[in-house]
């Protein structure tokens, strides 16, 4: 039997996300649309409602519709470029459709290309902290599973240099999240160039979850955003996404697997016939419509100014309460981590802080040493969902301001 740990992330948003009255800052999406909030969003009007359809209810396209995977191929070709091949090449040229596979959101994505890449005798590099599944279900498969440590002096940005004692001979797979979760950090298009030098050179897969990819929303001044990893010239490169995070649609359950190693996608559809077949209908023609011109730069506008606003909101926050919680500011993606001390002195016991925070406010976000990792690394630290609706941030901090001076300031 394989043997699995508990997803802590997951198993505390269950428990606790439909607390009564919840002010609910845990939640990775950017503050989810309706079918009539995207409607309202086109700007052509004369495009007919994502839901409006006579096809009959069948299975549908097994790897998903023509359109949807055309759009997603044309949503990561953005930035294409590489220094290492011309612009004929089949790594840098436009993504075909027929290489990418339609899932039920990115962690089914995810799961499909560890089941189908790796096991017992690989040796598998990921990011560290990062999304538990990365690095959980490879080791559950058999694999060894070595820790790219991300550190606050680098601002949370993979270390190249690491590598060289990282990978082993059976090194088979390196794993990136781009941005970052839960750190919100951006690794730049200079460090994936060199991290695929890197894997190039010894014939190593570089997978990127890329699943909040394109909310690249505060670099700093003369940084400009990455683009996918499927853009840089490397066969073997894989990427995942979804229409969760960035796009604020989770409940349509969209993700995808792209790779230009057509090998890999022929394996990873094998694998998927065993497990969900195809998406829905209904969820594809929704996930088109909010990719299609019309719609996807006023709905990814309205999600990056929600970011940029909310993050400065949290900024204040962060700042006023200086003396008892600290971070390095993200600079992506809808996430943020932050350590909070006993007046600036004792870190928090941050699982139940969380929990005397939810009972005593009604504020909820997670716990980072249950969930992101190794207790030791986490100590105080709490992951915040910020890209929610900015009336329930603003309350939220409110009221977590007064916790504060009541409980921790001194």
């Amino acid at each position: 039997m394989v043997k699995i740990q508990p997803f802590e992330v997951e198993q505390w948003m269950n428990r606790l996300e439909n607390t009564p009255g919840v002010l609910n800052i845990a939640e990775t999406c950017a503050a989810s649309v309706s079918i009539k909030d995207l409607v309202q969003l086109c700007t052509d009007k004369d495009l007919p409602s994502p839901l409006s359809t006579s096809k009959k209810l069948t299975y549908g396209a097994i790897t998903g519709s023509k359109m949807l995977r055309q759009r997603v191929a044309s949503l990561l070709d953005r930035g294409l470029s590489s220094p290492q091949a011309d612009a004929t090449s089949p790594v840098t040229s436009p993504l075909p459709a027929e290489n990418i596979i339609i899932t039920q959101g990115a962690i089914a994505a995810n799961f499909l290309l560890f089941y189908t890449l790796v096991g017992p005798g690989d040796h598998v590099v990921c990011v560290y902290p990062t999304y538990q599944q990365l690095y959980a279900v490879p080791e559950s498969l058999g694999a060894e599973v070595s820790l790219w440590e991300l550190t606050k002096e680098n601002h949370y940005v993979p270390d190249v240099k690491d590598l060289e004692s990282l990978v082993k001979e059976n090194t088979k797979m390196i794993v990136l999240n781009n941005p970052n979760n839960p750190m919100g950090s951006t690794t730049p298009k200079s460090v994936l160039e060199d991290i695929i030098s890197f894997a190039k050179e010894r014939d190593i897969i570089v997978f990127a979850d890329e699943v909040y990819n394109p909310l690249y929303h505060s670099l700093p001044d003369g940084q400009t955003a990455p683009p996918s990893i499927l853009t840089l010239g490397y066969t073997k490169a894989v990427a995942t996404g979804s229409m969760s995070k960035a796009f604020s649609l989770a409940g349509i359950r969209i993700g995808w697997v792209a790779a230009r190693d057509e090998s890999i996608i022929e394996a990873v559809a094998h694998a998927r016939d065993y497990t969900t077949i195809s998406v829905s209908q209904l969820d594809d023609q929704v996930g088109s419509y909010a990719l299609s011109e019309p719609v996807l730069g006023s709905l990814l506008e309205r999600n990056m100014n929600l970011a940029r606003t909310n993050l400065e909101i949290l900024s204040k926050f962060v700042e006023k309460y200086h003396s008892v919680c600290s971070w390095v500011k993200p600079t992506a993606g809808t996430t943020a981590l932050v350590q909070f001390s006993k007046g600036g002195l004792v870190p928090v016991h941050d699982p139940n802080f969380v929990l005397d925070v939810l009972d005593k406010t009604k504020v909820l976000f997670m716990p980072a040493s249950p969930c992101f990792g190794l207790a030791r690394d986490f100590k105080g630290f709490v992951r915040i969902g910020y890209v929610c609706e900015t009336e329930v941030l603003k309350e939220a901090l409110e009221v977590l301001g007064g916790y504060l001076e009541k409980f921790l300031l001194e």
